[in-house]
């Protein structure tokens, strides 16, 4: 199989997110399966619960905004508080921006980035529909943010940092958009041992959140290098059955996990 660049994998996923906004339907994301817009896509509330949100989270956005696309609920180990400012990379169509909006209030700020217009379209619709005043959404690549320096409190990301072909970048990014104190929640796939080759360059599981997958250990020596302390990559024992799902009759599961991933910049950063 001939070895994909940083650019025809960025090109891939662009293209998969984009087809996802213009059904408006979910479980497409992060699920490689071909049936995969048939009958997951009118369980995405089902499927969101299974991530860990709750029946409230669900009710408490706009209509249509849960795709079904995550891996996981950063907002678990996220600990928001009102007045924060909060940045989630690549946002979609807003879910977790809304949830987060809720959260910090109107005395706090929520922005979005996602690098496909068609996402940032439907979430900017979706915002004014739910009335949001305090939700940004600006289009962009999580490895060259659009924020400015210093002026994030906390980071979310949902399955999104595995579909970037330049991690190390996208963690330097949040270190540098991160005030002194600031922190990372994420959730995302991450591989417990390498990936085969051919997993690696097949576009189809790069834009269903495998193909991209980094080693535990890489994360953490990335964050590291990236300046950050406190780390923390927390694997999901529970997550190989969803992921068999993704990708049935392979072995998939037996190399990549769902993950929380926590870092911290330190006050004197």
């Amino acid at each position: 199989m001939k070895e994909m660049t940083s650019d025809e994998k960025r090109a891939a996923v662009r293209d998969n997110y984009a087809s996802v906004a213009k059904r408006d339907a979910g479980s497409c994301g992060c699920n490689p399966s071909s049936s995969c817009c048939e009958p997951a896509a009118k369980n995405v509330d089902e499927f969101a619960q299974a991530m860990g949100y709750s029946l409230d989270d669900l009710e408490d956005v706009p209509e249509g905004a849960n795709m079904g696309l995550g891996c996981g609920n950063p907002h678990a180990i996220a600990n928001l508080k009102p007045g924060e400012t909060v940045l989630d990379l690549g946002s979609g169509g807003g879910f977790d921006c809304f949830l987060a909006a809720r959260q910090v209030g109107e005395s706090g700020h929520v922005i979005g980035v996602d690098m496909t217009p068609e996402m940032i379209d439907m979430a900017r619709m979706k915002a004014l529909t739910g009335n949001l005043q305090n939700v940004d959404f600006r289009l962009g690549e999580i490895e060259n943010l659009p924020v400015a320096d210093g002026s994030i409190d906390v980071i979310l990301s949902n399955c999104v940092v595995n579909l970037s072909p330049n991690k190390p970048r996208v963690f330097r990014e949040a270190f540098r958009v991160l005030r002194a104190g600031g922190r990372l929640s994420f959730s995302d796939i991450v591989a417990v041992k390498p990936l085969p080759v051919d997993i690696q360059n097949n576009a189809v599981l790069i834009s269903g959140c495998i193909g991209g997958a980094a080693l535990v250990e890489s994360i953490e020596q990335m964050l590291a290098e990236a300046g950050f302390a406190d780390i923390h990559v927390n694997q999901k024992p529970e997550s190989p059955e969803m992921i068999r799902q993704w990708a049935p009759g392979t072995d998939i599961a037996d190399f990549v996990v769902s993950a929380t991933i926590e870092a911290r910049k330190s006050l004197n950063a």
